[in-house]
């Protein structure tokens, strides 16, 4: 795909993800588990990976904040290869203990149940984690953050790598919700429905949902959302354009 018409897709993505509120608050996908949010003045990478080209049309950001310590979510390479020379990174202490402090301007931690003031926006560190045996392995609690941030008059929630854990479950008042879905590293797509009709999000979007065999039908996750609580909002977001 050229350039061109990628960055198109990208900016139409973009504004599809725009409150319709006086919030000018812009959430973009970049892929899988990779995504950025400006407001105002704030521009802030959620687990920045894959080249710096997939961020050149945006401001060195003010924050990255990463949730654990895997590649896809946690790349050095990436990191080195961005201008975080006025950046703050966020992460919990797994993650931070492996990042060089030269990486960026400032490294600061959050660990579980933290909340944390940046500037003009609140994060509040969500546990994320397994809950099947055979997946243990892959996420234990404690490690990494999910994040809530506070932001314009919006909750917004990213999930990080988790099941339908009871903290998920219990957040309130989420306006926008990023829920992974992959096997065989965190969840089903009729487990992660079940959780957002348990929290109720204004609006869900299905994100880091390919997995060892593909892509998770998150169609299915959609119809299983609207079938359980029409009110909430089901927007497809293209995580993987090639």
């Amino acid at each position: 795909m050229k350039k061109s018409i990628l960055l198109t897709l990208i900016t139409i993505i973009s504004i599809s993800c725009k409150s319709t509120s006086e919030s000018d608050l812009i959430i973009t996908p970049i892929t899988h588990g990779t995504a950025v949010f400006t407001s105002g003045d704030n521009t802030v990478f959620i687990d920045p990976t894959g080249k710096a080209e997939a961020f050149a049309d945006f401001s060195a950001p003010n924050y990255v904040f990463i949730t654990d310590i895997h590649g896809d979510h946690l790349s050095l390479k990436t990191l080195k290869s961005l201008d975080l020379s006025n950046t703050t990174i966020v992460a919990p202490k797994a993650v931070a203990d492996r990042i060089p402090e030269e990486t960026a301007k400032a490294i600061v931690i959050i660990n579980n149940g933290e909340t944390k003031t940046f500037g003009s926006f609140k994060a509040e560190a969500i546990p994320m984690y397994n809950l099947r045996e055979e997946a243990l392995k892959f996420h234990t609690k404690g490690r990494g953050n999910g994040y809530v941030f506070s932001i314009d008059n919006q909750r917004i929630y990213f999930s990080g790598d988790t099941e339908d854990i009871p903290e998920m479950r219990a957040l309130k008042n989420i306006d926008k919700a990023f829920v992974c879905m992959n096997l065989p590293y965190t969840m089903t797509v009729e487990s992660a429905a079940d959780a957002v009709l348990e929290f109720k999000p204004k609006e869900v979007y299905p994100y880091h949902y390919r997995g060892t065999v593909g892509l998770s039908d998150v169609a299915k996750f959609k119809s299983l959302v609207n079938k359980g609580n029409a009110e909430i909002k089901v927007v497809q977001l293209d995580w993987y354009l090639k």
